[in-house]
């Protein structure tokens, strides 16, 4: 999936960049109106991630010109303003949805996936699986072998996170960057903990273990070969 930035703050630009790099997007950045207009009338866009207040073009004129043009690339618009008034422009202008800065980056992920998600009407799965561990994005459950699982809010995203990347070991720090949305220090023991919390209920009381440490590297969620 391709995402288009346009955002002047060169920080949030730069974190929006890498945080969506790392959760498997191709993501074009560009930090003016005017070259976020030229990029999105002659590019191929999934999404458009569009500041309001940006140098060259504000965003609502970017947005309001790529829809004369025929573009329906879906927009999420992010601002730091946030009366009902602002909001209601950037719908009427053809956004898909609104997001007021400060922002958590969990919060911006799922709004992108389900943006997207309803530009594809529905065609993205709603449930992640792997072994006899199943997911329900849509109703917030898991269930292994038949046994509902309760987690909490940062347990679940976890485990979306470590099923989504199924096979692939993730370092700390992208943990920490995608459920947390910060990253910790490398004497921080916030993520061997929850590991560990999430293992006790997806891994203690079942037959194979699916979340496996790497020594060194970080985690990776998989289920076992075949023998």
């Amino acid at each position: 999936m391709k995402v288009l930035i346009v955002e002047d703050e060169p920080k949030t630009g730069d974190y929006l960049r890498q945080g969506l790099s790392e959760a498997g997007f191709v993501v074009e950045l560009a930090r003016t109106g005017t070259d976020g207009l030229h990029l999105g009338l002659t590019g191929d866009y999934d999404l458009m991630i569009l500041d309001v207040m940006l140098p060259g073009i504000e965003g609502w004129a970017v947005l309001e010109t790529l829809r004369r043009a025929g573009k329906d690339t879906p927009a999420l618009f992010l601002t730091a303003r946030d009366e009902v008034e602002d909001r209601v422009k950037g719908l009427e202008l053809g956004a898909d949805d609104y997001l007021v800065k400060p922002f958590a980056f969990a919060e911006l992920l799922a709004r992108v996936r389900t943006v997207l998600r309803r530009g594809r009407s529905g065609s993205e799965p709603t449930t992640l699986a792997v072994a006899d561990l199943e997911l329900d994005l849509l109703r917030r459950r898991a269930v292994r072998a038949g046994h509902r699982i309760d987690l909490t809010a940062k347990e679940f995203s976890l485990l979306e996170l470590l099923m989504r990347r199924q096979g692939e070991v993730l370092p700390r720090s992208l943990i920490a960057s995608q459920v947390w949305d910060m990253n910790f220090d490398s004497d921080t023991n916030v993520i061997e903990v929850a590991v560990r919390r999430l293992r006790s209920k997806v891994d203690d009381p079942f037959d194979p273990r699916l979340i496996r440490t790497v020594r060194g590297m970080g985690y990776v969620l998989e289920a076992p070969e075949a023998d």
